[in-house]
């Protein structure tokens, strides 16, 4: 059953997350932590920070992370093909369509709408995220660390991942401190 629910989670995800790997990822936390409960909301984010870091799809980066979590090799396998085939069949069916009429107007709109829709999906995951964070850290350095963010990547040009595994190292470092201090107590 757990491998049957694994691979219906992650091919739903696949399915629904027309667009590219980073619009199946709200409907990956979705599955993964609001559904199965295979993980928390912290647990995902700090997963997809990771995934950001490493080269490659982030959605078969997380998919693997989870198979792996929940049963080792076959999960992880299974996770994998299950967010590869959706993409994989989609991918070439409509190609094909797309393809064969490509000059009708309906079909150049419905490629247009596929920016914003995608965009918007990541808008909420990220809109989640925020208010995660201000429950961990409060709204302050939330902000802060968000605009800090945005001018480093923006206005220095220093790429996201750089900045993610910056981050994660200090989280790690601030968090080993934390812990310190609670032993020396």
């Amino acid at each position: 059953m757990r491998q049957k629910d694994l691979f219906m989670a992650f091919f739903r995800a696949g399915m629904l997350g027309y667009g590219g790997g980073l619009s199946a990822i709200p409907l990956m936390q979705r599955e993964v932590v609001t559904k199965f409960k295979w993980m928390t909301d912290e647990e995902f984010a700090d997963v997809l920070a990771l995934a950001n870091t490493l080269p490659g799809p982030v959605n078969t980066k997380i998919a693997g992370y989870v198979g792996w979590r929940i049963d080792r090799w076959r999960g992880m396998l299974n996770a994998l093909l299950a967010t590869i085939l959706p993409t994989l069949v989609l991918m070439i069916l409509l190609l094909t369509v797309l393809n064969a009429y490509k000059d009708l107007p309906w079909v150049q709109g419905m490629t247009k709408a596929v920016i914003p829709v995608a965009g918007v999906m990541i808008g909420v995951l990220a809109w989640d995220f925020i208010k995660f964070s201000q429950r961990t850290m409060g709204w302050l350095p939330t902000i802060m660390l968000t605009i800090i963010s945005l001018v480093v990547m923006e206005m220095l040009g220093i790429h996201p991942a750089i900045l993610i595994l910056v981050l994660i190292i200090s989280a790690l470092l601030s968090r080993g401190k934390k812990e310190r201090r609670v032993d020396e107590n």
